[in-house]
């Protein structure tokens, strides 16, 4: 019996040491592993052989040692002693990925996966050939799957989070050239990509707002932009953003107050502008709508002058010496008397000698040149050295000889270029004066008063 014992126990490593080739070959002492990051594809218990398992454990070994072509040899020997031994094809499938071979490592693990679908080490596998191939979606669903079956994978979950975020900038970039290329809807698709995989970065609601802005879908970039607004309250971009979509809408209210939180988050010279612009621009808003349709008006009234003067200097005229003494009589009921009353006291427009201003009065281009004129009066204060020029030039005046009672006024009107001369060098002083003639003098007077 003990000879027959003896017999079986010998026959028993033979068959051992035979499944593995060569079964004299030694295998090698690991102390550091090769590849780390490979997950070792151990047997389930259906499949646990002594034999198989000798083998797929010195195909491991060769294979952190860096000897691939020992540990292909290892698994192969495993794969012939038992075809459906799918460790092994695993084993294989991290040989091919140990030399960068992703095409092959990648179908190798798809037929384990065929075979055992939820193999954590053949979902690990997979994701990282796919990396190598670069194909970053489909490694991420692997890693998912692995993770799902297995949470203790913590490694992998630090890999997930890596390729996420590598997957995430090469969205952003591509949305980012595509805008560069004027190829909105690719750039909006390509942040939507980005968005649903990192939804709290305001940086990207804000980018994809300026992008649908371009697109003329300013609803969707207002909601963009206070989504990115509710993720960083210190986002003063977004501010601005939302300030210049309000503003274009005439909400300048709402404007000037996303505007001044802009520039309390971050001060300097642009915001500062916006936020004077918008202020002027809901001052204008406010005006009533005959001020309004000036710019349009063939015929420019005495009443219009005095609103255009009134509202665009006003702050010229408040330097001026003030004439409160003064009576007009037929202004009270106009829509321009508040205005009609500033430039009279200022001296920059005169009633007649029986205080009536008759404010529906046409403005001839001898009238707007006196108005004209007294402005730059005021004018001279702030700007002596070119006061003094306008007042000594003498220009020539086709049609308006020195001696004329209105050459001292359009000269200087003249001189200053306020209101230039026109064909043949003529001033043409009975010419009825048109809305945006008023509205360019007026803007002249404006810029030489800053």
């Amino acid at each position: 019996m003990s000879r027959l014992w003896a017999r079986a126990a010998v026959a028993g490593v033979l068959a051992l040491l035979v499944g593995c080739a060569p079964a004299l070959a030694p295998a090698p002492v690991v102390t550091v592993p090769r590849f780390p990051d490979f997950v070792f594809p151990s047997a389930p218990p259906s499949l646990a052989r002594g034999d198989l398992s000798l083998c797929q454990q010195r195909g491991w070994q060769f294979l952190q040692a860096g000897d691939i072509r020992g540990a292909r040899r290892e698994f192969n020997a495993a794969l012939k002693a038992n075809s459906g031994f799918f460790p092994a094809e695993a084993g294989l499938a991290y040989a091919s990925l140990a030399d960068l071979d992703y095409g092959d490592a990648v179908s190798r693990f798809d037929r384990v996966l065929g075979t055992s679908a939820g193999y954590v080490p053949a979902l690990v596998g997979k994701g990282d050939a796919l990396v190598g191939g670069g194909r970053l979606d489909e490694a991420i669903k692997s890693f998912e799957e692995a993770l799902a079956a297995d949470l203790s994978l913590v490694d992998v979950r630090r890999r997930l989070d890596v390729l996420a975020f590598r997957r995430q900038q090469e969205w952003l970039k591509a949305a980012r050239q595509a805008a560069d290329a004027g190829r909105y809807d690719e750039a909006a698709a390509g942040y939507e990509r980005a968005i649903a995989g990192s939804p709290d970065s305001g940086l990207l609601y804000r980018e994809l707002a300026a992008i649908e802005r371009k697109q003329g879908k300013d609803d969707q970039a207002l909601a963009r932009l206070r989504k990115a607004l509710s993720l960083d309250s210190s986002d003063a971009r977004s501010l601005l953003q939302i300030g210049e979509i309000l503003e274009d809408r005439g909400d300048f209210a709402a404007a000037s107050d996303a505007y001044s939180k802009s520039g309390a988050l971050e001060p300097g010279e642009d915001v500062r502008a916006r936020l004077a612009r918008v202020r002027g621009r809901a001052d204008l808003a406010r005006l009533p709508g005959e001020y309004q349709a000036i710019a349009n008006a063939a015929q420019v009234t005495r009443g219009d002058l005095a609103a255009l003067v009134g509202v665009r200097l006003a702050a010229l005229l408040q330097e001026g010496s003030r004439r409160d003494g003064v009576v007009v009589t037929d202004a009270r009921n106009h829509w321009a008397a508040p205005w009609i009353m500033t430039v009279v006291r200022a001296g920059v427009m005169e009633p007649y000698p029986n205080h009536a201003f008759a404010p529906r009065g046409i403005v001839r281009r001898l009238d707007l040149a006196q108005t004209a004129g007294r402005v730059l009066g005021l004018i001279a204060a702030r700007r002596p050295t070119l006061a003094r020029q306008w007042q000594a030039a003498r220009p020539r005046i086709a049609d308006l000889p020195e001696g004329h009672l209105g050459y001292p006024a359009a000269a200087m009107v003249v001189a200053a270029d306020v209101m230039p001369l026109l064909e043949g060098g003529s001033f043409k002083p009975a010419r009825f004066v048109g809305g945006s003639e008023a509205l360019d003098v007026v803007n002249r007077l404006e810029v030489l008063a800053r």
